[in-house]
């Protein structure tokens, strides 16, 4: 993903351990990455929440490797956010986000076929086939379901005319 781009590692690289990455959610300043230093330094998190955030994060990577190793996939990489929830007038932080093809990136673990979301950016072809491959795996998708891709006929153009 990005870290091949900014840092010029190879594609599918193994890291030794876990690396995570930290980027602050605003869409006006395109997500940028940011360090934990930032976040202590501008009190977006304390150093226990920040703790927190990474230690369900390494359980969240063990167990994700797990289930897709068992059902012969590899997870390269996946993002994932966290956010704040009142309960009993307590924050409390929570992850907010999806576990998908379209939040990871999942290659089959023989032939390193992509079945993610990398296959619409790329252009290696048909994006809902990859991702039922991958809920079928899981089990999560019967083979007889019937979702089938859109097809959307070319645009043309549509002339209006001024009323008078």
């Amino acid at each position: 993903g990005s870290l091949t781009k900014r840092l010029g590692i190879e594609d599918g690289t193994v890291l030794e351990r876990p690396l995570i990455e930290y980027c602050l959610k605003d869409d006006k300043l395109g997500d940028p990455l940011i360090s934990k230093e930032h976040i202590l330094t501008f009190n977006w998190l304390s150093k226990t929440q920040l703790d927190f955030v990474d230690d369900n994060l390494r359980r969240l990577n063990d167990f994700l490797l797990g289930m897709f190793r068992g059902v012969g996939i590899k997870l390269v990489d996946f993002k994932v956010e966290f956010g704040f929830t009142k309960e009993s007038n307590k924050s409390k932080i929570i992850l907010a986000d999806e576990i998908s093809p379209d939040t990871c990136r999942l290659w089959d673990s023989i032939t390193e076929k992509k079945l993610d979301k990398d296959r619409f950016r790329k252009d290696l072809g048909n994006i809902v086939d990859a991702y039922q491959e991958v809920a079928r795996r899981l089990g999560i998708l019967h083979e007889q379901s019937n979702i089938r891709p859109i097809k959307f006929s070319k645009p043309t153009a549509v002339k209006i005319k001024k009323s008078k």
